[in-house]
């Protein structure tokens, strides 16, 4: 198999040939179909203080679709030749994909059971990668953590690759979605979408009693802006991490009695509803695609703020 292999910060990936994995107990082998490319993978080989998240070398990727072509000892429910996505998180031995083990910047890589999603009819492996990640991560922090539900009033604040999610997902779940972003094309994107209103600001909302306001810019003055905006008694979800730091107006959350609450990652449950958003037809993400041999030009690109939507290295055979 051949992998693009991360060593440490400030070190470019290198593609690297390495023996096919075999299945160990409650593992599958799988041929990668889709590899998803994530700005998180952009700051892990530009930021230091990553590096503790990492066992390296590793081949990075941590959103995956492949193929089943090995199952090991005690995995039940899959077969090989079923397709998958990989739930980045949760796995039993704690292992995640593209950080402790290798992922889905490789031909081939494994999985635990427990991480697996069939994947339905209809969906590609580029849409299903990034189901697992920015897909999920956006339903998790929308619907388990923020409760979105038919008639919620929702406010979303920025639309990279998981906002955009997040917009498709609001409007398929019968939400009134409000987006805040200043990127014209994000705006424009997010009415096509079937956003309700787009604004450069959610302050801008103040007057639409949002139940429900979810940050996925966390750029500090985002997140006080949705405490100051949502409705009494409603909640601010805080996703995004563009800053480490929010100073927030305290009076905000007593005297409207918030609730203000972290979301990260997502479940397999989550997944899967996403996938079967993505089967219906109620899920259309912006995607881009690149070969094997394009990822590090891919992570470029993403660095450079060149990519709209979501990217995923489609593997050919």
């Amino acid at each position: 198999m051949k992998g693009w292999e991360f060593t440490g910060t400030h070190q470019p990936l290198k593609i690297v040939e390495k023996p096919d994995p075999t299945a160990k107990p409650g593992y599958v082998v799988l041929k990668t179909l889709a590899g998803g490319l994530c700005h998180s993978d952009v700051s892990a080989l530009d930021i230091e203080s990553w590096m503790p998240q990492f066992n390296v070398p590793v081949i990075m990727g941590h959103e995956v679709c492949g193929e089943i072509v090995e199952i090991g000892e005690g995995v039940e429910g899959f077969e090989v030749g079923d397709v998958v996505a990989v739930c980045p998180l949760y796995a039993k031995d704690g292992t995640t994909p593209g950080y402790t083990r290798d992922g889905g910047y490789g031909t081939m890589t494994t999985a635990p059971v427990e991480q697996l999603v069939k994947v339905p009819e209809g969906v590609s492996p580029a849409q299903a990668a990034a189901a697992t990640d920015a897909g999920a991560t956006s339903y998790h922090a929308l619907c388990a953590v923020g409760g979105a539900k038919e008639g919620t009033k929702v406010g979303i604040i920025g639309v990279g690759g998981l906002g955009q999610f997040a917009v498709s997902i609001g409007v398929a779940k019968g939400c009134e979605v409000y987006v805040a972003t200043r990127k014209p094309s994000a705006q424009e994107l997010s009415l096509k979408l079937g956003a309700t209103e787009v604004k450069s600001n959610i302050k801008e909302f103040e007057d639409k009693q949002l139940d429900l306001i979810v940050d996925f810019a966390g750029a500090g003055t985002t997140t006080d802006d949705a405490l100051k905006t949502v409705k009494p008694h409603g909640k601010v979800v805080l996703v995004g991490m563009a800053g480490d730091t929010a100073t927030i107006y305290s009076y905000s959350m007593i005297f409207k009695e918030l609730t203000f609450q972290g979301s990260m990652g997502s479940t397999t449950d989550d997944l899967k509803d996403v996938l079967d958003l993505l089967a219906s037809g109620k899920l259309d993400p912006e995607l881009h695609t690149c070969k094997f041999e394009e990822i590090a030009d891919g992570i470029d690109l993403l660095r450079e703020g060149k990519v709209s939507g979501r990217l995923a290295c489609v593997y050919e055979d």
